[in-house]
């Protein structure tokens, strides 16, 4: 339904000295280089690597390759041998990062956020400025001012490589997230809300619109006789933009996940993706609903289902469960809630969801009013609801399958490894085990592999970096949640967190 990514989300780049472009990807925690010719891709550090979360990059004379590891408070440094120091530590939300004359600078993406010098044999690091409301990706400009939006305020402002009092440059942009300067002396800033990618001349002030892309942008690299280059956060596409201002994809973006999967009244999977909501028709067609960044965002998304008037009911990574009309405010129903998985509803119109992290399922009304379903679960993860009414139950603690009787669980199917979505098609009880890669069936008391090999989760033995997440933006941790959907036709709908992709099975596959 939906092919693989090449990159799981695509955050800062950087041009080589071999001429591919370097992109971190913070929630697919790796490092990839990108051939922009043929678009082939290396990774340079794996997501069970040493770095975790990267999220900007930039190289010295020397070939030292920076990264910042937004959700480690780190930045740290890939020497040209291949060793990892790090450099930095205890700077919070630590995200763009960029290297003039072999002098680091970074900035941290938070309300309270500094500009910093850092070192690269990694003496500690000094202060260029502070009190910035949520400052990223900064460029040296031929002034001698470093450049950078504040993401929020929807302004650039500047301050000087020695420090001092930092000043506003320009506003109205659309939560523009990074700048980079031209060779003729103009900065290009990328407004991830709208998707625009600007010029603007900071000597006349006058800012003119190069293209327009999808939003969700997250960074720029301006390669010479080859265009701008543009990342999304979203989902891990790279488009590049030529002299002209046309945009064609370098590096087709897929799921940043998919997490949790529902159908809509139209026929479309919905799809909670992290950093946004995402839909795909029948046909593989994909649609970004809203995103993080956008005011009333409901933060970093694990499931969602549809109301009947087209509302929302999501979770995120809080533990809170919203309801949201995307461009509006979400409304919270409950908070603070642990670790938040599987999310159905009922023939009542109550939602019924897994809290993994306290073994529970709890009913929740539209008057907020929270049931406690069945506890003393082992991690309850994927749930359906069978034609009578039972509901089904995956355990990753136990490796399980059970059906939930008069609130005790009653075992289906055990002898998994990392259980996961759940869905009912007739009289089958199908099962994802995540880490296995195999969907699994139950009938009549009766297991059978209906699919293995799927790219879900990091694969047996493997353990991948699982992001910490950002407090206060997106608390971590941000668990993974792979699952299953079935659409009208009968097709079930599997999400592959492993490489991004949604592949579909029917009765003749």
């Amino acid at each position: 339904m939906l092919a693989p990514a090449h990159l799981i989300g695509a955050n800062g780049m950087r041009l080589g000295a071999d001429n591919r472009l370097y992109v971190a990807q913070a929630f697919g925690s790796q490092i990839s280089a990108v051939n922009i010719d043929d678009a082939t891709v290396d990774i340079i550090s794996p997501a069970d690597g040493e770095i975790v979360s990267p999220d900007d990059l930039a190289f010295d004379s020397r070939g030292n390759l920076f990264a910042t590891e937004v959700m480690s408070a780190r930045v740290s440094a890939i020497r040209p041998n291949g060793t990892i120091d790090v450099i930095a530590s205890d700077v919070p939300v630590a995200n763009g990062v960029t290297v003039h004359n072999d002098r680091i600078f970074m900035s941290e993406f938070r309300a309270d956020g500094r500009i910093m010098e850092l070192f690269a044999d990694g003496a500690p690091p000094k202060v260029v400025a502070t009190g910035l409301v949520a400052p990223n990706a900064l460029s040296m400009g031929p002034d001698g001012y470093l450049y950078f939006p504040l993401v929020p305020m929807g302004e650039v402002w500047r301050v000087t490589a020695e420090g001092g009092e930092a000043e506003k440059v320009a506003g109205g942009f659309d939560l523009p997230t990074a700048v980079k300067f031209d060779t003729d002396g103009t900065l290009v800033v990328v407004e991830s809300g709208s998707g625009a990618v600007t010029r603007f001349d900071p000597v006349s002030g006058t800012k003119t619109q190069i293209a327009k892309v999808a939003f969700g942008i997250d960074n720029l690299e301006l390669v010479p006789g080859k265009g701008i280059f543009v990342s999304h956060f979203t989902d891990g596409g790279i488009v590049r933009i030529d002299a002209g201002g046309a945009a064609e994809t370098c590096l087709r973006g897929a799921m940043l996940g998919p997490f949790g999967m529902t159908v809509s009244k139209n026929g479309e999977l919905i799809v909670a993706d992290g950093m946004s909501i995402a839909t795909v028709a029948p046909d593989g067609q994909v649609g970004r609903l809203a995103m993080l960044l956008q005011h009333g965002f409901p933060g970093y998304i694990r499931n969602v289902v549809e109301e009947a008037d087209g509302a929302l009911i999501c979770t995120n990574s809080a533990g809170d469960v919203a309801r949201y009309r995307p461009g509006g405010e979400a409304e919270m129903i409950a908070t603070g809630l642990d670790t938040l998985m599987g999310l159905v509803t009922d023939s009542d119109g109550s939602w019924l969801v897994c809290e993994s992290g306290t073994g529970r399922v709890l009913r929740i009304d539209g008057k907020a009013e929270l049931e406690v379903v069945a506890d003393g679960l082992d991690k309850p993860a994927g749930i359906a609801i069978g034609a009578d009414g039972i509901l089904f139950v995956s355990e990753i603690g136990s490796g399980r399958l059970v059906a939930i009787v008069d609130g005790k669980p009653q075992v289906l199917h055990t002898g998994m490894i990392e259980p996961h979505g759940v869905a009912v098609v007739g009289d089958t009880v199908m099962v994802l085990d995540r880490t296995a890669g195999k969907l699994i069936g139950v009938t009549a008391g009766t297991a059978t592999v209906l699919a293995s090999g799927l790219p879900t989760g990091g694969g047996v033995g493997r353990r991948i970096n699982s992001p910490p997440g950002i407090a206060g933006l997106m608390p971590g941790p941000l668990s993974a949640f792979a699952d299953l959907a079935v659409l009208a036709d009968g097709r079930v709908c599997i999400g592959c967190d492993g490489n991004g992709s949604i592949l579909t099975l029917s009765q003749h596959s």
